[in-house]
């Protein structure tokens, strides 16, 4: 079995947080996340179609190591969803609206190559560091 499929499969992503109500907000009120199934130790969220899980960890959460990317600081760790270009704009709207401090601010990334993109960076309440992106040509999701 390949890693390419002609269909997108939904993931599954289980992370720490350092308190449920807190990632409750978060996801399910900031970014719009509907709720799934949930127990006294973690919470379901539907990310455009992907199920990711809010365990409660406290003692796992922490600050994530940053690489270097087209001149910013990028958290190694973390995750998020690729939109459409119009998606993309709407969200970084509304978290600059709503005051979000980002990591990285929404910019286009290699501007003029092959993956130009939009991107944003920012992070939850408990120090996940989550990218939402957008490609001027989604046929460079994966170009070289």
């Amino acid at each position: 079995m390949t890693a390419t499929h002609t269909a997108i499969q939904p993931f599954h992503l289980a992370f720490p947080v350092r308190d449920l109500e807190e990632a409750r907000n978060f996801y399910g009120r900031k970014l719009g996340c509907p709720e799934g199934r949930s127990s006294p130790d973690w919470i379901d969220f539907n990310l455009y179609g992907h199920q990711i899980v809010a365990h409660l960890s406290p003692e796992a959460c922490g600050a994530a190591a940053l690489n270097a990317v087209d001149g910013h600081g990028v958290p190694v760790r973390h995750f998020g969803v690729v939109l459409t270009m119009e998606q993309w704009e709407a969200m970084a709207k509304k978290l600059t609206d709503d005051g979000t401090q980002f990591v990285i601010e929404p910019y286009i990334r290699f501007k003029g190559e092959v993956g130009e993109q939009a991107t944003m960076f920012f992070l939850d309440p408990s120090g996940n560091a989550l990218e939402f992106k957008a490609f001027k040509n989604m046929d460079s999701l994966f170009a070289k």
